[in-house]
């Protein structure tokens, strides 16, 4: 028996209510382009909504003009999303809570994750959205979850409770060092002042 081996998200489909609600939030809030329209193959009563996240990647949005916009909480139960995570840069993770403040629109506040920034705050049907910025930049041609595959190796290794910046910069070092040759056979550190 074979795995079916994915190769990443192809793309996320999301239920909305009016249409100008979809827009409003994932382009007008968010900037993700609005790039594609056509009907749901499925359900013609409904229009589908294609939004460029910036990745390659694509969110879609069934949309009927008969639903409205309910911003209750969307159910948390087993089985259901709890919550749809962005990234964005560091550059623009500095200045949501402020963006949010003036749309009037609760939030979480910074959160700290040790790996990475967060900030919670509900989209205009409820869904639970987090807008996340790694704290570090992998190595060329490294994946970003080999590096957290490695710092969780060192911070199992260490006793530490959760991934820390330390954690990071040790695999970092360690699959730079692994990935990347070089002439020198000690590549310990050193210290070139003492």
């Amino acid at each position: 028996m074979q795995k079916i081996q994915t190769q990443g998200i192809h793309h996320i489909t999301l239920v909305g209510a009016d249409r100008q609600t979809s827009i409003d939030f994932w382009e007008g809030l968010l900037g993700m382009p609005f790039v594609f329209e056509q009907p749901n193959l499925d359900d013609a009563k409904q229009s589908h909504l294609y939004f460029d996240p910036g990745d390659g990647r694509l969110i879609t949005i069934f949309t009927n003009e008969e639903r409205k916009a309910d911003a209750s909480p969307a159910p948390q139960d087993i089985g259901c999303v709890h919550h749809l995570a962005l990234n964005v840069s560091q550059a623009t993770f500095r200045q949501i809570a402020k963006r949010l403040d003036e749309r009037g629109i609760d939030h979480s506040g910074e959160k700290d994750r040790g790996f990475m920034d967060s900030i919670y705050f509900r989209d205009p049907l409820g869904l639970l959205i987090e807008l996340a910025s790694y704290r570090f930049e992998p190595p060329a041609g490294i994946q970003m979850g080999e590096v957290m595959l490695e710092a969780h190796k060192i911070r199992v290794a260490r006793g530490d409770y959760n991934i820390q910046e330390v954690h990071l910069a040790d695999a970092i070092e360690n699959l730079t060092r692994s990935s990347r040759r070089s002439l020198s056979e000690d590549r310990s550190p050193k210290d070139p002042y003492g």
